[in-house]
C-alpha cells in the first residue's frame, strides 16, 4: 500500500560540518550529538507542518537539511538517519508526528548557493516591516517632557505652559480641574497649550489626550520657584549624599520634613554643546525619607514659603557644582554682547577641534576659553569640551532650555565662588550676571520675574573676595532683585558652609515682602551715603528696620583712609539712625570700608538693624583694589 504524498513545505536545520563528514566516513554519527540534532529536526517539522505550515528556519548558507514526503511500506527502515546526495529516506516515529501530517519524510543535505532561504528572507523583512511600524506609531504617540509628571506642581495666577509631541497636525487637548486646552502639532511634531486661571490647590489629575492619552497624577497648584547656580544650590540636605554638605542640623531637619504639600524636582547635571528639549529628573513629595537628596537652599526656601503661604510650592532645583555665570547664557547673547563673545569664540574653535580630532593630542588642541570665572585658560585636552561646566552656553543648553517655558513665580540662584581669574573678570561679573538675569526672563515670557541671589560668605580664599561681593551687588540695579547678605554664616576654611538656615531665612523673607505683600524687613542696613565731619565720617543706611545695632559689643569690622588710600582700623559708634565712623590715625578722612575682606567674620563685623539682619559689606571709595589671585 502506498499513502497518498502530502504537499510538504521544505524545513531546513544547521547540521555540523563535523557530523556530516563523520557520517560520509562511516563513523558513528552519535558521537557527534547526531541523534539528538535528528530528533530536534522531526519533532520542529511535526510542529510546523501540523499547523499548516512550513518553510526554512535557522538555515546555514552553506548545507542544510531538508524533509520531504516518500513513501511508508509496511516495513521500517533499519537505520532512519541515511545521507546522501539524493536522498533516501527516515521515517520519523508516528508518536512524534502531529494529527494531520505524512509520517513519511527524508532528509536531504542540500545546498542553499549561498542564497538566504525564502522564508529567512520573508522573516527579516517582515521584521523590518514591524520595526517600521512600531518606530512610526511610536513618534505619533503623544509624549510629555519628565518635568510634566506625577506629583508636579504647577504656578497658579498665570498662564500655565504644557508641551510636548505628537504627530504632525495631531490634535492634542489638555485637561485640568475642568479646563480643558487644544492644540495642533506642526510640522515638527511639538505642540503647546496653556491653561489660564488655575488656583491653589489639588491635588487634581491632569489628562493629555491624542491618539493616545497620559495621565499625570497627584498635581498641585500653587507657587513655583527655580534654584540654579553651582554646588551651594545642589548641596543636598544631608551629608550622606554627598560628603561636602549635610545641614548644621540634618538629624532634626530630616526628621520633621513632612510636608506633602512642598515637593522639588531635581534635574539630572547636564552639559551640551546644542540646546536640549528634556532634562531627566522626577517631582518628589517632601518627607523624611526624600529630603536627605532635596537641595538645602531650595527645600529651607520652600518650607519657610510654605509655612506663611499655606500653598503648594514647587522647587525646580537645576544646578551644577563648580559652574560659572556664563555657563547659564544662552549663545544668541554670548554672541551678540561684544564683551562675552571672545568666549564663545573660544568654546565653538574647541568644539571644533575636537570634532575633527577626537583623538588629538593636548598639544595640538586650542586653548580652552579664558573664562571670567576661571583662571587663564589653559591648553586643550582630548576631552569634549562641551562637557566642562567653566565653558559658556553649556549648563543653559542642557538644563536651562529643556525647562522653558514651565511657569515659575522666579528664581533663586547661588553662584559666584568660581571666579578666581584676576581683576578683568571680576570686573565683568556684574555685567554677566545682569546678562544672565535679562536672558532667562526675555526667554520665559513672563516679564521682569523675582530673582534672588546669595552674596556670598566670607572664607579665607581668593573665591569670597569682597570685590566678587560687590559686583554681586549691581544687580540690584535690575527691577524685582534681591541678595541675601550672608557675611555671617561663612566658614574660614570651607566653601560649602552647614550654616544655611538664615541664608533660607533671608531668600524668603525678600520673597514675602517683595512678592507676597508681608510688611516685614527683609534687608539688614545697606549704604546710602557718606558726609565728612571734621575728622570722621557721618554713614547713612537704608533698612535700619527699627534701628541700628551693635551685636555682642562694640562694632566691628570698620576701616578708614585719607587722601593717601592707606586704610587703618576705624571706630565706629550708632548716633541714632546713623553711623560715625573715625581714628586718631587719620584726621582728614575721605572714605570709609565695611567687612571688607575675603573673610569678614575673622574681623569680627557685627552691625545689624533691630530685625536681626547683618549689614552688607561696603565702600564709600571707588579706588582700585588688587586682588591677590593670578591675573589674566
Amino acid at each position: 500500500m502506498i499513502l497518498p504524498r502530502t504537499p510538504v513545505r521544505r524545513l531546513s536545520v544547521q547540521i555540523p560540518e563535523a557530523t556530516i563528514s563523520a557520517r560520509r566516513a562511516g563513523k558513528n554519527p552519535r558521537r557527534f550529538g547526531l541523534r539528538a540534532r535528528l530528533k530536534t529536526t522531526r519533532d520542529a517539522a511535526a510542529r510546523d507542518f501540523g499547523r499548516g505550515q512550513g518553510g526554512e528556519v535557522g538555515a546555514s548558507p552553506q548545507r542544510a537539511v531538508t524533509t520531504e514526503p516518500t513513501r511508508v511500506t509496511g516495513k521500517r527502515p533499519a537505520d532512519r538517519r541515511v545521507f546522501s546526495k539524493r536522498p533516501s529516506g527516515f521515517v520519523a516515529p508516528q508518536s512524534k508526528i502531529h494529527e494531520g501530517y505524512s509520517p513519511s519524510s527524508r532528509l536531504a543535505i542540500r545546498p542553499f548557493a549561498g542564497k538566504q532561504p525564502p522564508r529567512v528572507v520573508f522573516k527579516q523583512a517582515l521584521s523590518l516591516a514591524l520595526a517600521f511600524l512600531f518606530a512610526v506609531s511610536a513618534q505619533a504617540e503623544v509624549k510629555l517632557p519628565p518635568i510634566f509628571s506625577d506629583h508636579a506642581v504647577l504656578q497658579q495666577g498665570v498662564l500655565v505652559p504644557v508641551w510636548g509631541t505628537a504627530a504632525a497636525g495631531e490634535k492634542v487637548t489638555v485637561s485640568l480641574n475642568g479646563q480643558s486646552q487644544t492644540a495642533m502639532a506642526g510640522a515638527d511634531g511639538k505642540w503647546i497649550v496653556r491653561l489660564t486661571g488655575l488656583q491653589a490647590g489639588g491635588p487634581f489629575e491632569m489628562t493629555v489626550a491624542g491618539q493616545n492619552t497620559l495621565t499625570i497624577k497627584d498635581v498641585l497648584v500653587g507657587e513655583v520657584w527655580l534654584g540654579s547656580g553651582q554646588s551651594n544650590m545642589q548641596f543636598p540636605v544631608s551629608s550622606k549624599r554627598a560628603a561636602y554638605a549635610g545641614l548644621a542640623n540634618e538629624a532634626d531637619e530630616i526628621a520633621a520634613a513632612n510636608y506633602p504639600q512642598i515637593r522639588m524636582f531635581t534635574g539630572r547635571p547636564t552639559k551640551s554643546y546644542e540646546p536640549q528639549s528634556s532634562i531627566a529628573g522626577e517631582w518628589r513629595i517632601c518627607s523624611p525619607e526624600t529630603v536627605p537628596d532635596f537641595s538645602a537652599m531650595g527645600y529651607l526656601f520652600a518650607r519657610d514659603l510654605q509655612k506663611e503661604l499655606h500653598t503648594p510650592v514647587g522647587i525646580l532645583t537645576l544646578a551644577f557644582g563648580a559652574s560659572t555665570a556664563e555657563a547659564w547664557i544662552s549663545r544668541d547673547v554670548m554672541a551678540a554682547d561684544p564683551q562675552m563673545k571672545p568666549l564663545l569664540d573660544a568654546l565653538d574653535a574647541c568644539e571644533k577641534f575636537y570634532k575633527e580630532n577626537p583623538q588629538g593630542s593636548t598639544n595640538q588642541a586650542p586653548p580652552h576659553p579664558k573664562t571670567i570665572n576661571a583662571r587663564p585658560g589653559r591648553g586643550g585636552s582630548r576631552g569634549d569640551p562641551a562637557q566642562d561646566q567653566h565653558f559658556p552656553t553649556v549648563l543653559f543648553n542642557g538644563m536651562i532650555n529643556p525647562v522653558i517655558p514651565y511657569a515659575i513665580r522666579g528664581v533663586i540662584w547661588y553662584q559666584g565662588e568660581s571666579i578666581v581669574g584676576g581683576t578683568p573678570g571680576v570686573n565683568l561679573y556684574g555685567h554677566v550676571q545682569q546678562a544672565l538675569i535679562k536672558d532667562w526672563r526675555q526667554r520665559w515670557g513672563e516679564g521682569d520675574f523675582p530673582f534672588y541671589i546669595v552674596q556670598l560668605p566670607g572664607q579665607k580664599n581668593v573665591s569670597n573676595n569682597p570685590r566678587i561681593r560687590e559686583e554681586q551687588a549691581t544687580l540690584l540695579a535690575l527691577p524685582n532683585t534681591g541678595m541675601a547678605v550672608t557675611i555671617d554664616t561663612g566658614e574660614a576654611t570651607n566653601v560649602h558652609p552647614k550654616n544655611k538656615e538664615p541664608v533660607g531665612d533671608r531668600l524668603t523673607r525678600l520673597a514675602l515682602a517683595q512678592v507676597y505683600g508681608r510688611k516685614i524687613e527683609y534687608y539688614g542696613p545697606m549704604y546710602d551715603s557718606m558726609k565728612t565731619e571734621g575728622s570722621a565720617i557721618r554713614i547713612t543706611f537704608t533698612h535700619i528696620g527699627g534701628g541700628l545695632v551693635a551685636k555682642g559689643g562694640p562694632l566691628k569690622g570698620f576701616q578708614i583712609a585719607g587722601a593717601d588710600q592707606k586704610f587703618v582700623a576705624a571706630n565706629a559708634r550708632i548716633d541714632g539712625e546713623f553711623l560715625v565712623v573715625s581714628s586718631p590715625e587719620v584726621s582728614a578722612p575721605v572714605a570709609v570700608r565695611y567687612a571688607w575682606d575675603n573673610f569678614p567674620e575673622g574681623m569680627g563685623c557685627n552691625l545689624f538693624n533691630a530685625a536681626d539682619l547683618p549689614a552688607a559689606p561696603f565702600r564709600t571709595d571707588r579706588w582700585e583694589y588688587h586682588l591677590d589671585v593670578v591675573e589674566n
